[in-house]
């Protein structure tokens, strides 16, 4: 039997609906659609974001570090007994082999919120931090649910010694800096800026040292003192350093000897402080919520643009 034709009130009220619809998703509603991520550093809308976070030991027996010198960002947070550790994020390349790997924390989660459902690679986490993981919006790549592409190296004693081969378990990133996803712009410099040669961050027992180079246009990273090496012997390189100045408290999670995990807060607002060029210029910076990216603006709330190539952020207590 064929189907009543439609009157003409029943397709307005199909129109109508559709039309308040597509209203509601414009004014904060629920919708299908991918966010639009706008690449601060073409102007250009940029594919939906697939970015790969790896959290890296950093110890010295952890050290040298593989695939640290490909990551798009890498950022630097203090851990339990005053020491360190890297999560790098990784868009427009992956390297063959990464790590070592070693466990999340909570503090991750909350960083990890701007770059829209990121791939999280990391060996495992304290145990009732475990659920908090499986429920955040990111991708858990755990040696347990993929065991092709993690691997133990025999030239190193456990647990510094997992490797992750991203090729056997992640699909092709976007190709896009991860810093499009964060909200970072590259460009000229901002106006003023102090020379500056060295620059050091300090935690209770690590320190991170950056050293400008005028022949490689980069700031030769040292970490306790030691230059900072790829395991062909290059000193790793930051295009851009940034300083930012954080609230580091306790959380609610201990680690295996009973050491309370520092909280590093990432939402909020501060100041900073941001290398290029051999130059230090004082920042602010600012984050509204755990799904923004994080501005960084001079005094008079001009944003400041970074220098293309690899970003580092260290998070230093206030």
């Amino acid at each position: 039997m064929p189907a009543k034709p439609r009157s003409a009130i029943a397709t307005l009220a199909m129109l109508m609906a559709a039309l308040a619809l597509a209203v509601s998703g414009c004014q904060g509603g629920q919708s299908t659609q991918p966010p639009d991520h706008r690449a601060p550093s073409t102007g250009e809308s940029a594919p939906r974001s697939h970015v790969l976070a790896v959290k890296i030991d950093n110890v010295a027996s952890a050290r040298p570090q593989t695939g640290l010198d490909k990551a798009d960002i890498v950022y630097v947070e203090q851990v339990e007994a005053g020491l360190s550790r890297i999560l790098a994020v990784y868009s427009s390349q992956l390297p063959p082999v990464i790590g070592p790997v070693r466990s999340a924390r909570e503090s991750d989660l909350e960083l990890l919120r701007q770059f829209d459902r990121p791939t999280l690679s990391f060996s495992g986490a304290q145990t009732k931090l475990l659920p908090l993981i499986e429920a955040a919006p990111v991708e858990a790549l755990l040696p347990e649910e993929a065991p092709d592409a993690y691997f133990r190296s025999p030239d190193r004693a456990a647990p510094h010694n997992l490797y992750l081969r991203p090729e056997r378990a992640l699909r092709d990133t976007s190709g896009v800096n991860a810093a499009d996803y964060a909200g970072f712009g590259f460009g000229p410099p901002p106006p003023g800026g102090r020379p500056v040669t060295e620059y050091s961050v300090n935690y209770p027992a690590a320190r991170f040292g950056f050293t400008w180079s005028a022949a490689r246009q980069k700031w030769l990273v040292a970490m306790d003192g030691s230059p900072s090496r790829t395991p062909a012997g290059q000193q790793l390189g930051a295009a851009t350093v940034v300083v930012q100045y954080v609230t580091v408290r306790s959380s609610r999670f201990r680690d295996r000897g009973g050491n309370t995990s520092p909280y590093t807060e990432t939402v909020g607002s501060g100041t900073a402080l941001v290398l290029r060029n051999g130059k230090a210029h004082e920042a602010e910076w600012e984050r509204g919520t755990v799904e923004s990216g994080t501005a960084f603006t001079t005094s008079d709330g001009r944003a400041i643009a970074f220098v293309p190539g690899q970003i580092w952020i260290v998070y230093a207590p206030r």
